[in-house]
């Protein structure tokens, strides 16, 4: 009898969940069962129908249409988040961890002045200052994820830059470089691949929060932040209307803190 992996309960979950969701982006990349700003005067807020499975809002719109095509800027928005942040802190992990001395501790203390802050408020404030647009959200997520990613990183340099097989590539005269492409990175891939899992989750969040505040992706774009948002003075009389994407929220981000914990468990327990 096979003893089964760890973690293999919850990866299978979240592979479902995230996979729905990707896949209904990914259709509503090409068809909608409505238009997403298609208005009709005669179906505000009707209820779920065979006709508009998740009803209509206020203007008459599907709300399932808007849902799913929201989904795909929503994630947009996430992996482009992750992408940036991943990059960033690996660059400055790599360097502090490796490096040590006078270069490390200034990373180090930038990474911590900006970790002094709250998050949402350097994302509000960055938002403020940039040019008003869609994905003005994205490089304000980015530097507010950048310190968590970077002390991740620089842990799991520090822990194997004087590995044995590290000590040995450099008696063979392999260059720092090298060491750091070659040698290191490829070991802090299981710790930096769970957290980037888990990041998703925590970006899909925070854009809906700042898209509830009117400071994401910018209407007539949806986005689930925003439909909560012009759905709440209808809350009691249609709420189905907060229920769809707050249901896709709450979707998404259980399927992605599944894929994180079951990598978690499998790769680093």
């Amino acid at each position: 009898m096979t003893r089964k992996k760890k973690g293999t309960e919850e990866l299978r979950i979240g592979a479902v969940l995230v996979g729905v969701i990707v896949l209904l982006a990914v259709i509503g990349t090409f068809w909608t069962p409505y238009g997403i700003n298609e208005m009709s005067a005669r179906d505000k807020l009707a209820a779920p129908s065979l006709l508009h499975l998740f009803g209509t809002d206020n203007m008459g719109r599907d709300v399932f249409s808007r849902a799913i095509v929201g989904g795909r800027f929503t994630l947009l928005v996430a992996v482009s988040t992750v992408a940036g942040c991943t990059a960033i802190s690996l660059v400055l992990g790599l360097l502090a961890g490796y490096a040590g001395g006078i270069v490390d501790e200034v990373i180090m203390r930038i990474i911590d002045a900006v970790n002094s802050f709250p998050g949402i408020l350097i994302a509000l404030v960055i938002v403020s200052i940039l040019p008003k647009g869609s994905y003005t959200i994205i490089p304000a997520l980015c530097i507010m994820f950048v310190p968590s990613f970077t002390r991740i990183v620089r842990t799991g340099t520090l822990q194997y830059k004087n590995a044995g097989f590290v000590r040995s590539a450099r008696v063979f005269g392999d260059s720092d470089l090298r060491i750091l492409l070659i040698h290191i990175f490829p070991n802090i891939m299981p710790l930096l691949l769970s957290t980037i899992v888990v990041g998703l989750s925590n970006a899909i969040l925070a854009e809906s929060s700042m898209s509830y505040l009117g400071l994401g992706i910018q209407p007539p774009t949806p986005s689930w932040g925003r439909m909560l948002y012009e759905a709440q003075s209808y809350i009691f009389n249609a709420p189905w209307c907060a229920l769809a994407p707050g249901f896709m929220i709450v979707l998404t981000i259980v399927g992605f803190n599944c894929l994180g914990e079951g990598l978690r468990k499998r790769y680093l327990t």
